[in-house]
């Protein structure tokens, strides 16, 4: 078996596999607890996808908790994940799926989805890649946090480089039978800015996502090409999507002066009745 090894732990999250299970227990626990730990106005059962942030758990864990509880009411149904991650290491002109047959976290390996793979290397754009894979963290975050929610799945772990949203939207597509798989798309927000001017900035990303218009530029969400396809999966399935949480670095662990956003999102089946959709 050839196992793609952590790159980030102990970097990102904690390395030490109790410190991990506790800090993404605590994380899962408090979003549960919250105010938005399923929508109001949507069968919890009927997501499809989340959006979750993808930085240190320090600075985004609870947002990214937030996005995984919405999961869990798909564990007796859900097999397949996949995940659609930023590169931000190694540029492709293209989709890249990590040359291995699970990857590892301190809690253990996750299986990739082997049907999944094949299936998606028939489409176009998409390609094996060893070096992509390498040093990328915007997939490997994601994976405690599934092992925690639905642990029995295998994962689709797509790394989208220069490439139109279409052609991962057409993978989505072609992969992601809602029947027993769910979608993550792996994105932070605004990058750097101070705290002010990224709320403003996040805040009309979050509109945009809501209305299912299409985000212009990766300034917007780093995951930008990933969130768009989304949409247009959304739009094609006439999914409801619902903001769940959204912070910054300077709400959790960081000053304000220089900043990133995060936020969570739901993609449901549902309808949102119309008082939820003025809100």
């Amino acid at each position: 078996m050839q196992i793609r090894p952590t790159a980030v732990a102990g970097f990102f999250y904690p390395d030490d596999p109790q410190q991990l299970r506790a800090i993404v227990t605590g994380f899962l626990e408090d979003a549960r607890g919250g105010a938005q730990a399923h929508p109001r106005g949507v069968a919890p059962d009927s997501v499809q996808g989340v959006i979750a942030p993808h930085a240190g758990y320090i600075y985004s864990g609870l947002t990214a908790g937030s996005a995984y509880v919405q999961l869990e009411p798909l564990a007796d149904r859900v097999r397949h994940v996949v995940i659609v991650g930023p590169t931000h290491r190694v540029g492709i002109h293209g989709i890249a799926l990590p040359d291995a047959d699970a990857m590892a976290t301190p809690l253990g390996l996750v299986p990739l989805w082997a049907e999944g793979v094949s299936r998606a290397l028939a489409c176009p754009r998409v390609e094996v890649s060893e070096a992509v894979h390498a040093q990328e963290h915007s997939l490997e975050v994601q994976l405690p946090f599934l092992q925690m929610t639905l642990p029995d799945v295998d994962v689709l772990p797509l790394a989208a480089g220069w490439v139109e949203p279409q052609d991962v939207a057409l993978v989505l597509s072609d992969v992601a039978d809602p029947a027993d798989t769910a979608i993550i798309i792996s994105s932070d927000l605004s990058h750097y800015h101070p705290y002010a001017e990224a709320r403003r900035i996040d805040q009309e990303t979050v509109r945009q996502i809501l209305r299912r218009d299409p985000l212009v530029s990766h300034d917007q969400a780093c995951g930008a090409t990933g969130i768009n396809a989304l949409t247009l999966v959304s739009n094609q399935r006439g999914l409801h999507p619902v903001l769940i949480g959204m912070c910054t670095s300077g709400d959790t662990a960081g000053d304000k002066k220089a900043v990133v956003g995060y936020a969570a999102f739901g993609f449901y089946a549902t309808s949102l009745d119309e008082e939820e959709e003025d809100q």
